[in-house]
């Protein structure tokens, strides 16, 4: 379903964006048997990495968003625990007739990055609701604030710590029309986000220039897209793999995130 959150947390509800438009898949069966967790060697991301965007709806600036990453203060079965916390809201004329206050928030393994608690909030427009979700990645589960239980793949993603898992992925080798996915559960259901690598470019952006990766988010054609040529994502070709970028044509009109600033990354940054 489209959501207005895809253009105020766009940043990493660029990936939410994708999910809405893919087919759902049904719970998985029933384990019988508990699963390892997972161990993942990565280096492109570190706590105090803080990410800002500003959104445009057509010329308008309509929102900002930020991603924040910190280390928690607990452990669960001895292994860290990262938390990372985005916010969405939205800005000038915005406020007037669509007021957009968002938040979101994932507990995930440090080593792993794969999430143990997810919290959505959600204020748009007069609309509000609420999201909390308990995985239990030993045995392949997600609870829910409805208190059902689904039965899931290991080491499944929240929308938001799957920003961070897709961060993870070695694209040294990567070959334009090669795919991607990430299996992430999301309002209740499977949601399997794929993204097609494009090509490297430069590209121009109001704060310099950055090389770059281009990815199509895989969408079913005739929901909010037309296809995928119409949402591209840029990413940064260096260590940190952070979007840069994103441009989207919606039926309603065109959407632009641009990244207007960055904290704490662990690599330079891929600008020119």
């Amino acid at each position: 379903m489209a959501r207005s959150t895809t253009f105020v947390l766009l940043g990493f509800g660029l990936l939410s964006m994708s999910f809405a438009q893919q087919a759902t898949i049904k719970d998985a069966d029933a384990p019988h048997e508990l699963y390892p967790l997972r161990d993942l060697k990565h280096n492109a991301f570190q706590p105090g990495e803080k990410l800002t965007y500003i959104v445009h709806y057509g010329w308008v600036n309509a929102g900002e968003a930020v991603v924040q990453l910190k280390e928690s203060d607990r452990e669960i079965q001895g292994r860290k625990v990262w938390v990372a916390t985005g916010k969405g809201r939205s800005l000038g004329a915005f406020n007037t007739f669509y007021k957009v206050d968002d938040f979101y928030e994932t507990h995930f393994d440090a080593q792993g990055v794969f999430p143990y608690a997810f919290v959505r909030r959600v204020s748009e427009g007069g609309y509000n609701f609420s999201q909390d979700y308990l995985y239990n990645q030993v045995r392949g589960e997600v609870t829910t604030q409805k208190k059902a239980t689904h039965k899931v793949p290991p080491s499944v993603q929240d929308m938001l710590s799957a920003f961070y898992y897709a961060r993870t992925f070695d694209f040294s080798t990567v070959e334009p029309g090669d795919e991607f996915m990430i299996m992430t559960f999301l309002d209740d259901e499977l949601w399997p986000l794929r993204m097609k690598f494009v090509k490297r470019e430069t590209i121009k952006l109001r704060n310099g220039k950055y090389r770059c990766m281009k990815f199509q988010p895989v969408v079913q054609e005739g929901r909010i897209f037309k296809g995928n040529d119409d949402l591209n994502v840029w990413i940064t070709d260096d260590g940190n793999r952070i979007p840069v970028l994103a441009q989207a044509k919606v039926i309603v009109g065109s959407i632009k995130m641009e990244l207007s600033g960055y904290e704490g990354l662990v690599h330079p940054i891929a600008k020119e």
